[in-house]
């Protein structure tokens, strides 16, 4: 799994267009400020190590809103990070299961639409911590 974090002072995203046709609908664009915008690359290997890679992963993105002073963080699949992906099913079982693990830990998540192209608009802060990205 590859992460590429970002502490942001805006993230806004529309859906643009469907790539898997069973996504359900998208819904409308939406808007975060302040929130800790993760890409997330759910990599084949990762199948196998399913409990073990998502907890790595909640706990990295902890560790960063501790730093940070975040308690918002929008999750996006974002499979441009590795040659090496998953299958659509398990990355969406991957993300639910970071998504729930920040969830009990009080973090506020939202998990951008799965199976779309997003257009999206992103405003980095300019810390070192803004921009962390991690090879679990």
């Amino acid at each position: 799994m590859k992460l590429l974090m970002f502490d942001t002072n805006e993230f806004w995203y529309k859906p643009f267009s469907k790539t898997i046709e069973t996504a359900p609908d998208a819904g409308p664009e939406e808007l975060f400020p302040d929130s800790l915008v993760i890409f997330i690359n759910v990599e084949a290997e990762d199948e196998a190590r399913n409990g073990k890679v998502v907890k790595k992963a909640v706990d990295q993105i902890l560790w960063l809103a501790k730093k940070t002073s975040r308690n918002s963080v929008v999750l996006h699949s974002f499979a441009h990070l590795s040659d090496s992906k998953s299958s659509p099913e398990y990355a969406q079982i991957a993300l639910a299961g970071i998504n729930n693990g920040l969830i009990a830990k009080g973090l506020k998540t939202r998990i951008t639409p799965f199976g779309y192209f997003l257009e999206f608009r992103i405003h980095v802060r300019g810390e070192s911590l803004a921009k962390v990205w991690k090879s679990i």
